[in-house]
């Protein structure tokens, strides 16, 4: 029996998800996708530069989507630039949104299907993206008013005088947008929504595993009204992405990915605007008056979501001394009662990671801690791309699964007996995106609150929390600039002042 006939990967208690209704694999067009490729305002049918679209559950052929060289990138660019020079009203930005919100609620079965196939999300995971990418470009057309700027100060100086002035936000102009494959639809949602509403064109270059959520989206915003050529979509190959960051009709790259990407576009797009969300290595924090069930439960949720898969996924669990081994317990027994399997089983909690050399890269990682002496409460075991949900206590402090981003579903936890030393533990790291704290105490919350450097403190909650509206990103190597829909369209803009002098009387 295959990983496409049952689970996979068993419990704790060795059981098998079975899966409740089998799915064939289905080619590019019978998603519904007229094209493999979207490249100066027409859809590309054929090519003779293919790149295959695999199943990570078991590497089927799910598809195959075009592979742009740099001359279609450039031509991309050529296209998206030129089109920036005919009109496109800021009501008409907005209505097209509105209508892209409207088909992607109406075609959530079809979307969800898309990400359950490509990605490692489960069918259920899959049908919360497409409710948030919905989200993400409703709020894109609701927050038009950002565009519309303020008046300037000119009277608060006497060298304003017989002046008067205003600013608007005016578009940057080619938006280069690169994604990951861990949300493929609703980061592609935070790409193009922003840019569009600002009045921008972008180039989109999504995740090599995982473009057909992508294509889809497209296809959906071009339907819905945005003209032919201000968008263009394509995965490409090493030199055709440095081609395209290095374009100089490119205006800023708008990132989504690991740091180390993101250090060789910085080098290669040189001195432009840049905004970059670069993941985490996030952790939670359990006071000793912590509520130890809810703690427990958001734990686990936000370690194994998405196979750990996501820049937000709890990776420390620092724990009082005093509550650690009721802590640890709890966890152990809601991690082990996790189905893993078949991404297309409702019943399924995890699915497999994207691709099998990175559930082989997780299980170094957690050889490696285990051999320096760390302990494996629940999992730990590896069977092809899938990798079961890990526990991991006593991890010595220079363990790779504690200094660097997992990606992968395995929390460890570790106690602490001081406050200040846990505080210090959490922001000894590189990166700096959530931390969640669970206190009753409100004092003890706002003052580890003002002292963790990281972008966003959750109380009672963990890590893995947000809303698409808010300010999303980070400090130190999490991050440039603010992703979030009105944030991004702030980003994705600048004001341009207008300045009326002589009229004095």
């Amino acid at each position: 029996m295959t990983a496409c006939d049952c689970a996979v990967a068993a419990t704790a208690e060795g059981e098998v998800a079975e899966e409740a209704i089998p799915e064939s694999k289905l080619g590019t067009d019978e998603h519904g996708l007229p094209g493999i490729a979207y490249l100066s305002g027409a859809w590309l049918r054929s090519s003779d530069r293919l790149q295959p679209v695999v199943d990570p559950e078991d590497g089927s052929l799910i598809a195959e989507v075009h592979n742009a060289g740099s001359d279609d990138i450039a031509a991309a660019v050529s296209g998206v630039y030129e089109s920036l020079s005919s009109e496109w009203e800021l009501w008409q930005r907005r209505e097209a949104l509105d209508r892209a919100t409207v088909l992607v609620r109406e075609e959530a079965a079809r979307l969800a299907g898309i990400i359950a196939l490509e990605s490692s999300k489960t069918i259920t995971e899959a049908d919360r993206e497409v409710a948030r990418a919905a989200e993400t470009l409703r709020l894109s057309a609701a927050n038009v008013h950002l565009l519309e700027g303020e008046t300037l100060p000119l009277a608060d100086t006497a060298r304003g005088a017989g002046r008067i002035g205003w600013n608007r936000r005016a578009p940057l102009g080619v938006v280069a947008a690169i994604t990951p494959f861990n949300d493929p639809l609703n980061l592609v949602a935070h790409k193009l929504g922003p840019s569009l509403i600002a009045g921008n064109g972008v180039v989109l270059k999504p995740s090599r595993e995982t473009p057909l959520s992508a294509l889809a989206l497209v296809d959906i915003l071009l339907r819905a009204g945005v003209p032919a050529g201000r968008i263009a979509v394509s995965v490409t190959d090493r030199e055709a992405g440095e081609s395209l960051v290095t374009d100089p009709r490119i205006a800023v790259v708008s990132f989504t990915g690991g740091p180390s990407t993101a250090d060789i576009i910085a080098a290669q797009a040189g001195a432009r605007k840049l905004l970059m969300e670069l993941g985490g290595n996030n952790a939670v924090i359990v006071c000793e008056d912590g509520e130890l069930e809810l703690a427990a439960d958001g734990i686990v949720d936000g370690a194994f979501g998405v196979a750990g898969q996501n820049c937000l996924s709890v990776q420390r669990v620092y724990v009082h001394r005093s509550q650690f081994k009721a802590v640890v317990e709890l966890v152990r027994e809601r991690t082990e009662r996790l189905v893993v399997g078949s991404k297309r089983n409702p019943a399924t909690d995890l699915g497999p990671l994207i691709r099998e050399d990175e559930a082989r890269r997780v299980e170094e990682w957690v050889s490696e801690a285990k051999a320096a002496g760390a302990t494996v409460v629940t999992g730990g075991v590896r069977t092809g791309s899938f990798f079961a949900p890990t526990v991991l206590t006593d991890v010595p402090l220079g363990s790779r699964v504690l200094r660097e981003e997992v990606f992968g579903p395995v929390v460890s936890i570790l106690p602490f007996s001081e406050l200040s030393d846990v505080v210090s533990s959490v922001n000894d790291t590189e990166y700096g995106l959530q931390a969640g704290v669970f206190t009753t105490s409100m004092q003890t919350a706002f003052a580890v609150a003002e002292q963790l450097h990281v972008g966003s403190v959750l109380i009672n909650d963990t890590s893995d929390y947000r809303i698409d509206s808010m300010p999303f990103g980070g400090s130190k190597r999490s991050g440039v600039g603010r992703e979030g829909v009105p944030s991004a369209i702030l980003e994705l803009s600048e004001p341009k002042n207008v300045i009326v002098s002589g009229l004095a009387g």
